[in-house]
């Protein structure tokens, strides 16, 4: 983050950059059907084939995805993130046997180097890659029978190596690069592995497993465009709270998704919450953890229009997650003080909630597919503050294809994201600041300082080299590292490989 194949075979938290022009897959997107700088879309991306026919092949191109994956409505995605076409080819012949067998199979490798020249703690310099492979299976190729009609497995499983470069330059809460850890030393960590079933040309569609919230929910096709992990995946603080972790963390759940048109989306979603630091352990495979018992849900209503004879898309959504445990109260005890200043305990809340509204609009097309043009996008989140060490956090974006200098496949964007600190954070940081203790933290690690908010400015041009290999070159500057003005603002250069074999 659509069956989501391949959303993070290359990011920390999904996959990286959708190319225009290209049939595409990650976290919600349509595919194309013309060449590449088409300057109409010939036909509605949501028309009712979309939804529940399979696509043809694109001449030199591997048909990897069955076409009512390409959805633009929401999860999951299913695909490479750059597309259908493979470094690789067809892998001999092997791909279309495997797929005219109902197994689709995907293997990437994603590779970044990121440094920080000017600000932060310390300069450095880090690399962090991540390969990882995908297995979908159509029950319905394999068995044939009316109940394995729209019956999909879903597997994916991820190694990472690197080290985290924003912790490393003193920012302990927000990531620069899409690689950034909870991997687990392991050979092969789990992601997600669920079964998906849609009836009704697909207008209704339920998953049931081990899934990523943030491949359903508070998603959209351009946030993994970026780099920064607080926009890639699902949405900043969302996915840092017990109930609403992402990718690469899973979460035992079911997923039901009701489309009465193909523009409007009603989905709901109940996930087990897990107490620990990694929902299935540090390898994802550990599925039987205690402490189970409580859930979270997860609503999500999704407008997708098209306006004019260009068919110039949009995505409208709104959401919100309830989780029924109990959390501590950043600042109060049991008697609404400071627990610090009082040296008691703090008291704990019951439930945890987080809403979330998101829009984007392409304004101007260059050619077919959902990211083919000028779009314009935003996005606001939101955790109670009480038990959250973010409270809100505003993101605004501007992306083109490289069509005006003879570049259609290339994508070049601009983001910029704030982030504000909770009340109950700050009178916790200065109450133990006044006594000479440690200052503390929640689930944005430990501060440095007392902290207030944390903006991050992004320009990535990402560079379609070859048929499954793309270069993105990637600047970030970060203002109030770590939410706090004890270091000097960080500039982050980074350049990121990503081959689909």
């Amino acid at each position: 983050m659509p069956g989501l194949m391949l959303l993070a075979l290359c990011g920390g938290a999904r996959a990286s950059t959708v190319l225009p022009g290209q049939p595409l897959s990650i976290a919600s997107a349509s595919g194309q059907s013309g060449a590449p700088g088409q300057q109409k879309a010939s036909k509605s991306i949501l028309s009712e084939g979309a939804i529940g026919e399979e696509v043809e092949p694109y001449p030199g191109q591997v048909p990897l995805i069955p076409g009512f994956l390409q959805s633009p409505y929401g999860p999951p995605s299913f695909g490479p993130p750059y597309g259908t076409t493979h470094l690789l080819g067809d892998w001999g012949g092997v791909q279309p046997w495997l797929q005219k067998h109902g197994v689709y199979v995907a293997l990437a490798d994603y590779e970044s180097i990121s440094g920080n020249p000017i600000g932060g703690k310390r300069q450095t310099y880090t690399d962090a890659g991540q390969v990882g492979a995908t297995v979908d299976v159509n029950w319905g190729k394999i068995f044939h029978g009316d109940w394995a009609h729209e019956f999909w497995l879903h597997t994916l499983v991820v190694n990472g190596h690197g080290r985290n470069l924003s912790r490393a330059f003193g920012d302990n809460g927000n990531q620069v690069q899409q690689i950034y850890g909870a991997r687990g030393n392991v050979v092969a960590h789990l992601v997600w592995a669920y079964f998906e079933k849609a009836w009704w040309r697909r207008r209704v569609d339920w998953s049931v497993g081990f899934i990523p919230t943030g491949t359903f929910f508070n998603n959209s096709p351009w946030v993994c465009n970026f780099m920064n992990v607080w926009l890639c995946g699902n949405v900043t603080p969302t996915k840092y709270l017990n109930g609403g972790r992402d990718w690469p963390s899973g979460n035992i759940g079911t997923v039901l998704r009701v489309m009465p048109t193909p523009h409007l989306y009603v989905m709901g979603g109940l996930f087990a919450v897990s107490p620990h630091a990694y929902n299935g352990g540090i390898s994802g495979w550990a599925w039987g953890q205690d402490g189970l018992g409580k859930l979270a849900t997860e609503v999500e209503i999704g407008w997708i229009p098209e306006f004019g004879r260009d068919k110039l898309i949009g995505h409208y959504k709104v959401g919100a997650l309830y989780d029924n445990s109990r959390y501590k109260n950043l600042y109060e005890d049991a008697y609404g003080t400071s627990a610090i200043a009082a040296g008691l305990p703090n008291r704990t809340e019951s439930g945890q909630s987080s809403f979330w509204a998101i829009a984007d609009q392409m304004l101007v097309r260059n050619g077919d597919g959902p990211m083919n043009g000028l779009i314009v996008g935003g996005y606001w989140s939101y955790a109670d503050g009480k038990t959250s060490q973010i409270k809100n956090h505003l993101v605004g974006v501007v992306m083109d294809t490289g069509k005006m200098w003879g570049r259609p496949l290339d994508m070049v964007g601009f983001m910029v994201q704030w982030a504000q600190f909770s009340r109950s954070a700050i009178l916790a940081q200065e109450a133990a600041a006044e006594r000479g203790l440690p200052l503390p933290g929640a689930n944005f690690g430990m501060p440095y300082g007392i902290q207030g908010h944390e903006t991050t400015y992004e320009a990535f041009y990402n560079a379609h080299v070859l048929n499954g290999l793309n270069l993105q070159p990637d600047f970030q500057y970060v203002n109030h590292i770590g939410g706090t003005t004890v270091f000097k603002d960080a500039a982050v250069f980074s350049l990121a490989l990503n081959v689909l074999f």
